[in-house]
């Protein structure tokens, strides 16, 4: 039996230079009303070990509540939202997402607010499959899909990069990888 999922509003701050996309807020996530509540989910230590300039660690996540991590990185003009708004999916694997009822997030919307956006960041392959389904032909701005380092600048064009997603299913990285792979991106 499939459960309808249906995404928070992003975190949004009033100047953002980064979008990190996921595809849809697990059951943590969802049970919690947090973007990634997962404790072992990798973006948190990710994106507080790279603003605070400090070693990645699933401990740092504990020593600071959700608002104060929002905060955190809407100061430092990291956005998250998800590719899509609602969608059917039993359990929280995005390979179970039920395609026919994929609707997706006003990202272009998103983007038109903020001038100065730069990068997208795809958590995962089907967050960049989603982008590409149904966001990138949406966009006010020309994108330039980026796949692998090195990550070069373009002129105009928001650069898009797909990184491993920090999800717990993704074990094949372990937090330090990931981490290693998404600061080519958060800098790139």
């Amino acid at each position: 039996m499939s459960e309808h999922a249906v995404s928070f509003v992003p975190v949004e701050g009033t100047h953002v230079h980064t979008l990190i996309l996921g595809t849809m807020p697990g059951q943590a996530s969802l049970n919690a009303v947090e973007y990634y509540a997962h404790p072992r989910n990798a973006l948190w230590p990710i994106l507080l070990a790279h603003v605070s300039q400090t070693p990645v660690s699933f401990e740092s996540v504990t020593r600071l509540n959700y608002e104060k991590r929002c905060a955190l990185i809407k100061k430092h003009g990291i956005a998250l939202w998800d590719v899509l708004a609602s969608c059917d999916r039993p359990g929280s694997l995005d390979s179970k997402i039920k395609r026919s009822t994929e609707v997706a997030n006003d990202i272009a919307g998103l983007v038109a607010r903020h001038a100065a956006l730069e990068r997208i960041i795809c958590n995962g392959r089907t967050a960049q499959v989603l982008f590409k389904r149904h966001i990138e032909p949406t966009l006010p701005r020309a994108v330039a899909m980026l796949d692998k380092p090195p990550y070069p600048k373009t002129s105009e064009a928001i650069r898009v990069f797909t990184l491993p997603s920090t999800s717990p299913a993704m074990a094949s990285l372990t937090l330090t990888e990931k981490y290693q792979r998404w600061a080519d991106g958060l800098l790139g």
